[in-house]
């Protein structure tokens, strides 16, 4: 969950989130040690008086610069291509679940079951409870087991959609007439928010996403309660 004057990302809830964490420190460290070193050039350059023929006219120089960058840019592919082969494997799901966007909402089905599905609105600010949070609370949640490989099957019924969660480092575009599909392993029990992320139209800021993740004896007393209502 996010907080005021927060400048980083969301704690980690899932090991690919965790993967991305690390990815981006790593990133930013590189690029902090390249603006230093910039920077000091630039300052030495415009404050000195002196100059010296081996800098201004030099072999080995000029092939540095241009090894150097080379072999940066590999340091950071490498482990970048690395993490989006593992977003996009999914390996023998224990649930799947498809989320479908629409103006303004986003509707559910849990495919292993056919009774199992309903739409998820916005509470609006007027019913909202203690402790719920303005225009990310739901009436109904995306209820999943923890520590369980899930596939999202996403796709849009009108417009361009987009179903993120950042805390389990997802984010998936609902494309009308695609089913695209993406997949999570919650790390531990816990309510993770999201927003819709791709601008569709004029209430575009108000079809939160809510995934509510417990352990798998709690999902299947939740899976026999939404059946039995059905």
């Amino acid at each position: 969950m996010a907080y005021p004057s927060q400048l980083g990302f969301q704690d980690a809830a899932s090991p690919v989130m965790e993967e991305l964490l690390h990815f981006h420190d790593h990133a930013l460290m590189i690029v902090l040690l390249i603006s230093t070193l910039v920077l000091y050039i630039i300052t030495t350059t415009v404050t000195t008086k002196l100059t010296n023929m081996y800098i201004l006219d030099s072999q080995e120089i000029e092939i540095i610069w241009t090894v150097l960058p080379a072999v940066i840019l590999i340091l950071i592919a490498l482990p970048s291509l690395r993490i989006l082969y593992l977003m996009d494997e999914i390996n023998s799901p224990h649930l799947t679940v498809k989320a479908i966007g629409h103006q303004w909402y986003w509707s559910y089905e849990y495919t292993d079951y056919q009774e199992v599905a309903f739409d998820s609105y916005m509470v609006p600010t007027q019913d909202l409870t203690p402790g719920q949070f303005r225009l990310l609370e739901v009436d109904h949640r995306m209820v999943t087991p923890s520590e369980a490989p899930i596939r999202v099957l996403v796709t849009a019924e009108d417009v361009l959609h987009s179903w993120a969660v950042p805390a389990l480092g997802v984010k998936m575009d609902a494309v009308p007439g695609r089913l695209n599909q993406t997949a999570f392993i919650a790390s531990r029990p816990g309510v993770y928010y999201g927003q819709c992320s791709e601008i569709c139209g004029a209430n575009h800021s108000f079809m939160p996403i809510v995934v509510e993740t417990v352990p798998l004896k709690f999902f299947q007393d939740w899976l026999a309660l939404m059946i039995e209502d059905a």
